[in-house]
């Protein structure tokens, strides 16, 4: 089932490399683009930072800790740490997410954001969306479905 993971992984990295490829080459820094009127804006802004713009000027410093989540998460893989599906996914969302705004990071000194859902504050992209979905999902399988199958192994269900 390691190749689930190492998929996931990939297509996020992928596809997040893309988008922020599309959005340095067509959108100017600062421009908007309204996608869905009132709901979605592409807004290009280049985050020195983390997340919502904080610790701005220290985003490499992110990087290392990207890595090394990354290795641990696969060590983790490989010894068979971890078996379920679910998690598994969202490991690779984190990880992906992770590794995308790593690459920025280290080629440009910054990350690339332009998804601005006007209901909400922060423009992000969509490593940042692979990363909250991962947790989410990391979530839901450490406490949700870890009750549950505990429930099923204790004969409660």
């Amino acid at each position: 089932m390691l190749i689930l993971f190492y998929s996931v992984a990939f297509l996020v990295i992928l596809i997040d490399q893309i988008s922020k490829y599309w959005a340095r080459t067509y959108l100017k820094l600062g421009d908007t683009m309204v996608v869905w009127d009132g709901v979605l804006n592409f807004t290009h802004i280049q985050n020195s930072g983390s997340a919502f713009g904080l610790f701005q000027g220290y985003g490499r410093l992110f990087v290392p800790v990207a890595i090394i989540i990354a290795v641990i998460v696969i060590f983790m893989l490989h010894k068979g740490y971890i078996s379920s599906k679910v998690m598994r996914i969202g490991l690779a969302l984190y990880v992906g997410g992770a590794m995308g705004n790593a690459i920025d990071r280290v080629l440009f000194n910054q990350v690339t954001d332009f998804i601005h859902f006007q209901f909400r504050e922060g423009i992000l992209n969509l490593a940042d969306y692979a990363l909250v979905f991962g947790v989410i999902l990391i979530f839901i399988d450490a406490i949700i479905i870890d009750f549950i199958r505990k429930r099923k192994t204790l004969g409660m269900s």
